[in-house]
């Protein structure tokens, strides 16, 4: 499979009542075909998220960006642009991070959480040190993290409720 040069296609999902900020490497395939995140049908974060909330699972666009804001939920990605081979967060290469200056500036972010391990050490690579705060890393929600049910990643994922 060859190398795709990947600019992030949407904006971040947030407002200034957002204090949970949830990253992401960057949109797989799927989801840059969708033109949204987590787009994966196998993905199971909005799975996750309306679990953890006591809601249904959102199917448009617009139901998720609302489920996430009504929550105080801010969601992007680590990544602006790279080099991947399709979705796999294994093979990043030539990465620019995105600006999250303006989110944290912009609301009432207090904990930040990372989708994964890629993107958990994307943040402290990139950002840790511009922000001066730390991310939590969570079990990834991607259908290639297999080895957790649905249930798991519930359970592991509810920390972000906590106050």
């Amino acid at each position: 499979m060859e190398y795709t040069h990947v600019v992030h296609p949407f904006a971040p999902v947030w407002d200034e009542n957002s204090e949970i900020l949830i990253l992401g490497s960057l949109p797989s395939v799927k989801s840059r075909e969708n033109n949204f995140y987590y787009g994966h049908k196998q993905n199971r974060f909005w799975k996750v998220i309306a679990q953890i909330y006591d809601e249904d699972v959102p199917e448009e666009i617009e139901d998720k960006r609302e489920m996430l804001l009504r929550n105080n939920v801010a969601i992007w990605d680590v990544i602006y642009s790279c080099d991947i081979k399709g979705s796999s967060d294994s093979s990043i290469k030539n990465a620019v991070p995105t600006d999250i200056s303006l989110i944290l500036e912009g609301s009432a972010v207090k904990r930040i959480y990372a989708n994964g391990n890629k993107s958990g050490a994307m943040y402290k690579k990139y950002h840790q040190k511009k922000t001066g705060r730390e991310i939590v890393v969570l079990p990834s929600t991607s259908p290639a993290n297999a080895v957790w049910s649905l249930e798991r990643l519930v359970e592991a994922w509810k920390v972000i409720r906590r106050k």
